[in-house]
């Protein structure tokens, strides 16, 4: 179980609240016992987790569009342990929901550096792809900005933190073949230091686009990269939905291309909250919490995912 990040910040914030006159900071095991908050925090957040359902293996996906075959070096949340994950635990706006979430095996979304991929289907027909070569992605990014800070207006007014698209973390690339598209974006939310990843793949079908967003921070751009091929290697439409499956006498042909569908026009739910696919990974665990009790929390979970 990866918690070196988890500790580290947690044992900081304890740290922080120590005098300025203290030489040296004290052993872990002199820390303070966590306050009546904090363990009520660390209740919740234990009972969280146990009671999320951790699948592997074939998966079919609601809606009987498209099935999974996770490795045991992955697991899947179903969509209501995945709107938990974020809404309660990383602090997104309130949505519909999902069709569930993957992670990497060892890892939990209260990891501080912990990554998940959110799965989505819009079923807003055949996008064609006869335009892949014609993209200016330089100008479809000076617009996708303009948007977020449209966004971040709204989020403010809402009582979320302020978002700004920083730039391509990658730039998008379409493989015309396997009739995937790739990109990344690089946001900053509020004040925090450390800015948020949003690294997105498109699968292309008959009847509309299998939507996949890594969502991680920043430092995770490497392993998510790594591990790229690995999740899109899980995934597969069903028969009857597969994108050379296309009949132009009866299916509807989608009225946009693939660069709207890097814009993000897919999916717009409700304005440009839900049209800019923009989605917060944020750490939440800000009290710091005794050593022993962290040990607790997620040495017990480590155990019951070695007896999946």
């Amino acid at each position: 179980m990866k918690i070196s990040h988890l500790l580290g910040l947690l044992l900081s914030l304890s740290l922080a609240n120590a005098t300025a006159q203290v030489e040296a900071p004290r052993p872990i095991e002199e820390t303070a016992e966590p306050s009546e908050e904090q363990r009520q925090y660390l209740a919740w957040a234990a009972d969280t987790w146990n009671a999320m359902e951790q699948k592997t293996g074939e998966i079919e996906l609601p809606g009987g569009i498209a099935s999974l075959e996770v490795p045991e070096d992955f697991y899947y949340l179903n969509p209501q342990d995945s709107k938990v994950v974020l809404e309660k635990i990383w602090g997104n706006p309130e949505d519909e929901l999902n069709l569930g979430m993957l992670f990497p095996a060892g890892s939990t979304p209260f990891d501080g550096d912990s990554w998940g991929v959110t799965l989505e289907y819009s079923e807003e027909g055949y996008i064609r792809d006869d335009d892949a070569d014609e993209i200016d992605y330089g100008e479809l990014l000076r617009g996708m900005q303009e948007a977020a800070r449209e966004e971040s207006e709204y989020r403010v007014q809402n009582g979320y933190e302020s978002i700004s698209l920083v730039g391509w973390a990658e730039p998008p690339y379409y493989d015309k073949a396997q009739k995937k598209m790739y990109w990344a974006k690089e946001l900053a939310f509020g004040g925090t230091e450390t800015n948020t990843l949003n690294y997105n793949i498109r699968v292309l079908g008959r009847k509309g686009v299998l939507v996949l967003n890594f969502i991680a921070d920043m430092p995770a751009l490497e392993d998510i990269k790594q591990n790229r091929d690995t999740v899109l290697a899980m995934t597969s439409f069903n028969p009857g939905y597969r994108y050379e499956e296309f009949d132009p006498e009866i299916d509807k042909v989608a009225a946009y291309g693939l660069g709207a569908l890097v814009a993000g026009k897919v999916l717009a739910k409700t304005g440009f909250l839900a049209a800019a696919l923009l989605l917060l990974k944020k750490f939440w665990v800000l009290i710091p919490l005794a050593f022993a009790g962290l040990m607790r929390l997620f040495g017990r979970k480590k155990t019951d995912s070695q007896e999946m």
